[in-house]
């Protein structure tokens, strides 16, 4: 009866170790150039180079925003790790969508909610590096677009309507969750913009393939982007729980909060 039990039970740790690679090979597999990250070689050149120097004011900017805080107060460097440790694991999880497609979380709404939406910039930049060279997940000659689309546009959204609600004394529970939502969403209409302008329909133009790249996302990435806001709250409120100074000296929390 031991040895039954002890085979019963090496069969069933094989089992789930088969199971954990097959999810890996599905989260990590190339998927085709309809994902939300561009992949390698997908766009012509002018593109991956328009996009690219539209990125470099939000990353400069990013830059020194970054040095200014830790200088103040190097301890926030803990925290801006996390939150791009945050956006990594996130923006990795990709989700098979209809026609070979893929979508994925951005996680990029957390960090612009805490530190603006610059410092999200250079954070998302060197995410999709990593992703790019590590996961085959974008590519390097796409950089600037996917950069563009994930980390300036998500982020400015995200930081833009949280402001916006707490203005209008909205919940900070649904300020960060609609923040985190529509910045994924508005991540996705980017991204769709960015193949419809480089890829017109022959028929139907620039607006008929900007419906067609929106379609193609939209069944996978509406759920994602209201499950992302879902989990930002939940983060964010065991940052208020553990790390409520570091919040308020952002002037993320108020005294009363």
């Amino acid at each position: 009866d031991l040895n039954r039990i002890i085979m019963g039970g090496v069969f069933m740790l094989k089992k789930y170790q088969v199971s954990l690679g097959v999810l890996m090979m599905l989260l990590f597999i190339p998927k085709n150039a309809f994902a939300m990250h561009i992949m390698e070689g997908f766009l012509p050149p002018k593109w991956c180079i328009t996009w690219g120097a539209l990125c470099i004011p939000f990353i400069v900017v990013g830059y020194f925003s970054i040095k200014e805080k830790i200088r103040i107060d190097p301890k926030i460097k803990m925290l801006i790790a996390m939150v791009g440790a945050f956006a990594f694991v996130l923006s990795a999880l990709k989700i098979p969508s209809v026609t070979g497609s893929c979508s994925h979380p951005t996680g990029v709404g957390l960090g612009a909610i805490l530190f603006g939406p610059t410092v999200m910039s250079v954070l998302g930049l060197i995410v999709l590096i990593f992703q790019a060279l590590l996961l085959a997940h974008g590519g390097l000659t796409t950089l600037g677009a996917n950069t563009f689309s994930m980390a300036v546009v998500g982020p400015i959204v995200s930081y833009g309507v949280y402001k916006l609600l707490k203005k209008l004394h909205v919940s900070t529970s649904i300020s960060i969750f609609s923040a985190a939502m529509l910045g994924d969403l508005m991540t996705y209409v980017t991204t769709s913009f960015q193949l419809a302008v480089a890829f017109p329909d022959k028929i139907g133009g620039f607006v008929a393939s900007l419906l067609k790249f929106m379609s193609i996302f939209a069944v996978t990435q509406l759920p994602l982007a209201i499950s992302e806001g879902i989990l930002t709250v939940i983060v964010f409120n065991l940052l208020s729980k553990y790390n409520k100074e570091e919040l308020k000296e952002l002037n993320v929390l108020s005294e009363e909060d």
